[in-house]
């Protein structure tokens, strides 16, 4: 049985991208409530803690906590951001709202005494996103960091093992995070580092044999990264038992849902395409509004499946390729909803199955790239950039119509095409048709159209990223043609936003 480490979560944005941090340091890590009864974290008998951080403000009589007692185990704890503020809360401390709030990276200055931060540079950049602060530490603890608007960046009371930062040390906007968590993990807490992704191939293949037995399942199979692996994951679990469906919703790339076709054509896998361009324009007749769209989007979708599992036979479980960033951003029971995923918040209530198989949903993009290898599937297809369910219709601000469709992929196809000349690639990168209009000139006319907008960023786990510095010599040609060989476009900018306070997507 694997050494473990709990995340307990409230509301945080990157509580999955804590215990994805754990794991990737060969430690295994669990999520559950901000309030998990003390007897249950003594019969888990984790080796460390980890307090997540919330939007909420500690001292609200409302806001989540956890019991005061799991400071008392014995165990290590670290508290990060609001966890951090719960803690010292809960202790004795005082917590107060902002004089001026930190948002983004900052430069902080560590006590290289403590075991956090020894090894580490004094100095270094680190992610904030706080309307709080610790103004009184709990008695036995001290300050281990600070920034010039922060005192208290972290805490320490070394005797019981009790840490905080106030910065997300998960994210790779901080620049030494890695290893602030692995200090924690294995000078702290003594680990052993006993865990491996192969282990979760384990424990998926046993769970969906154990849930399905000898039934069928229909997947939702897009062909990117995410339905791929979970494909191939179906197939070793249950061989002959899964039937791949994609929907051609009209909002792929150019010649995209001809290339997924071909992608599979030659498997084992058993593919039906469906083409269903016309039904989804129609449900988008007039919508404006992103997160009425996703939610419409993911309800057809799953019509489309479930006519489908009735043709076939009354399949009963419907699969998808979620993955836990979908999870986050959907929202949940304390978290916010950043944007409702089709195959995640879109999901309606009234769904004709059985079930739904989310083996993918403890992992991230980089886990599951990985796992696609450790399965077989060819590294085109594992390393193919993400493309999100709904398409384009999310890259098109304001109403989605076939006119726009067809002036975004034409957009797309260049940007696209210029990228795959560059020796060094971006992680994801796309066009956006914005609703604003821009003046211009072609020829001797004036003319007034809709600005393009590229994206492309550097990111590995795709819940934080920056910008990718790509040259201005291949932006200005990528511009030129965009402008010359589309219709109705009068100008091109190129997004420089990091994710936050951004997300990669515009919508």
């Amino acid at each position: 049985m694997n050494e473990l480490v709990l995340v307990l979560d409230f509301g945080g944005q990157y509580k999955e991208l804590i215990a994805r941090r754990v794991r990737g340091l060969s430690v295994y890590s669990e999520i559950k409530p901000g309030n998990l009864p003390l007897e249950e974290i003594r019969r888990r008998n984790p080796i460390g803690i980890i307090l997540t951080g919330g939007p909420a403000s500690v001292y609200l009589p409302d806001s989540p906590r956890c019991d005061p007692g799991i400071f008392d185990l014995g165990i290590p704890v670290l508290g990060i951001c609001y966890g951090m503020q719960l803690m010292c809360h809960l202790l004795g401390g005082r917590v107060e709202p902002c004089i001026r709030s930190e948002y983004g990276r900052v430069q902080a200055e560590m006590d290289t005494d403590s075991p956090l931060f020894q090894g580490l540079p004094r100095k270094s950049a680190v992610l904030m996103s706080h309307t709080d602060r610790v103004v009184d530490l709990p008695q036995g603890f001290e300050a281990a960091a600070h920034t010039a608007d922060c005192a208290v960046a972290a805490c320490q009371c070394r005797e019981r093992g009790l840490y905080g930062v106030q910065f997300h040390p998960e994210t790779e906007l901080s620049q030494y995070g890695g290893q602030v968590l692995e200090h924690f993990l294995y000078r702290i807490c003594g680990a052993k580092g006993d865990y491996h992704l192969d282990d979760y191939i384990q424990r998926a293949v046993a769970g969906i044999r154990n849930r399905v037995g000898g039934r069928q399942v229909l997947l939702a199979l897009s062909g990117g990264v995410d339905s791929s692996v979970c494909a191939a994951l179906l197939s070793k679990a249950i061989p002959g038992q899964a039937t791949c469906v994609f929907v051609d919703h009209g909002f792929m790339r150019l010649n995209e849902g001809d290339e997924i076709q071909r992608a599979f054509a030659n498997s084992e896998i058993r593919l039906i395409r469906v083409n269903a361009q016309e039904r989804f324009l129609r449900r988008l007749e007039g919508i404006r509004d992103p997160e009425t769209k996703r939610k419409i989007i993911g309800a057809e979708f799953v019509r489309v499946f479930e006519e489908q599992a009735r043709e076939l036979g009354a399949i009963p479980y419907l699969a998808q390729g979620t993955i836990y960033p979908d999870v986050i951003e959907s929202g949940g029971e304390l978290g916010a909803t950043i944007k409702s995923h089709h195959n995640v918040g879109g999901l309606p209530t009234d769904l004709a199955f059985d079930g739904v198989i989310e083996p993918l949903s403890g992992l991230f993009k980089d886990e599951v790239r990985e796992l696609g290898k450790r399965l077989g599937l060819p590294s085109s297809l594992v390393n193919r950039q993400p493309f999100p369910g709904p398409g384009l219709a999310i890259r098109i601000m304001g109403e989605v119509t076939e006119k726009k469709l067809d002036t975004l992929r034409q957009a797309d196809h260049i940007l696209c095409d210029e990228i795959a000349r560059l020796r060094r690639k971006p992680q994801q990168y796309f066009a956006v048709l914005t609703d604003t209009y821009s003046v211009g000139v072609k020829g001797d006319d004036r003319i007034y159209e809709p600005v393009i907008a590229l994206r492309a960023v550097t990111t590995s786990d795709f819940m934080t990223c920056e910008y990718t510095p790509i040259s201005h010599r291949v932006l200005g040609r990528i511009a030129s043609r965009i402008a010359n060989q589309v219709p109705g476009v009068s100008r091109v900018v190129y997004d420089i936003t990091s994710k936050p306070p951004a997300t990669i997507e515009w919508e």
